[in-house]
């Protein structure tokens, strides 16, 4: 049996789960999972539904064949084969810690995830990247070649048909036009301390102040900074005991963290876009640890 999913998002109205259930049970799949999350505010329905295909019904044949049922309600919709991983290119500038961790998530299956390229501005990680057998890409960025820039770094994306940019402590600022071609397929990590600790050392600066938590945020990238649809966030807390260094080896721990478990639910298409938020559906139970067993 083959593992699919089906993500929906339409205006919330009568009778759509059971157009999904009845189109599924008709082509013979048996649904194994299944979320949903009626928006009253915005009238948006969502739905991600895990199915087993029980009688040879293939991707393409389901994409097509529902058509007829999505017309409608109107839904955006597309069907997921559950064993592919997704491309993803990783961008990368000095801070290698959420490189490593990705690195060594991919190479024990614990992220459902291929990295077809790592790109950067900087030369530091290319021995790293290199020994993991992933093509590194290195695209010097100045205020006179960004443009440039970006079309190089857009050129090994669709080279490698990656669908998710990762921005794994990138220190550039993209282009309002690359945010735009790439929106929802861009994902960023970054401290939680904004906006009041800018600029260099935030970590520093937060210790200096007493800080009692420590954070991080992962987003999709908008062409406003720092400020798109949140996808997971987390904190650890700390003490007045701890040093300036605890806090950005503890920073660097829950950054890690957040971002890969923002790339989990975005490459088990679990994240969808909803105005300036998201909706994010919890992981089937046993999900990591099938990933690792794989």
């Amino acid at each position: 049996m083959t593992k699919y999913c089906l993500t929906v998002t339409c205006t919330s109205t009568r009778g759509i789960v059971a157009a999904i259930a009845n189109y599924l049970a008709d082509q013979g799949c048996n649904i194994t999972d299944s979320s949903q999350f009626d928006d009253a505010q915005t009238g948006k329905f969502f739905m991600r539904v895990s199915f087993a295909s029980e009688q040879g019904a293939d991707l393409a044949a389901l994409q097509k064949g529902f058509a007829e049922t999505a017309k409608p309600f109107d839904m955006a919709y597309k069907f997921h084969d559950e064993t592919e991983k997704m491309k993803v290119v990783i961008m990368v500038s000095r801070f290698g810690h959420c490189l490593n961790d990705l690195l060594y998530r991919v190479k024990i299956g614990a992220l459902p995830i291929e990295i077809v390229a790592v790109i950067s501005n900087h030369m530091d990680y290319q021995k790293v990247v290199v020994n993991h057998d992933i093509p590194f890409h290195w695209i010097k960025v100045t205020k006179e070649n960004k443009p440039q820039a970006e079309a190089a770094i857009m050129r090994v994306v669709e080279d490698t048909g990656a669908e998710l940019i990762v921005l794994a402590r990138y220190m550039q600022i993209l282009s309002d036009q690359m945010c735009q071609k790439m929106s929802g397929r861009i994902i960023n990590i970054h401290h939680s301390f904004l906006p009041s600790f800018k600029g260099a050392n935030p970590y520093k600066q937060a210790y200096e102040r007493g800080v009692k938590l420590i954070g991080a945020t992962s987003h999709y990238v908008t062409a406003d900074l720092d400020e798109g649809p949140i996808i997971e966030q987390d904190t650890v807390r700390i003490t007045h005991a701890q040093s300036a260094d605890d806090y950005v080896s503890l920073g660097r721990d829950v950054e890690s963290q957040v971002l890969a478990r923002a790339i989990h639910a975005h490459a088990h298409r679990r994240a969808f876009l909803n105005g300036n938020k998201t909706v994010v559906f919890p992981a089937s139970p046993g999900a990591y640890a099938s990933e690792r067993m794989g």
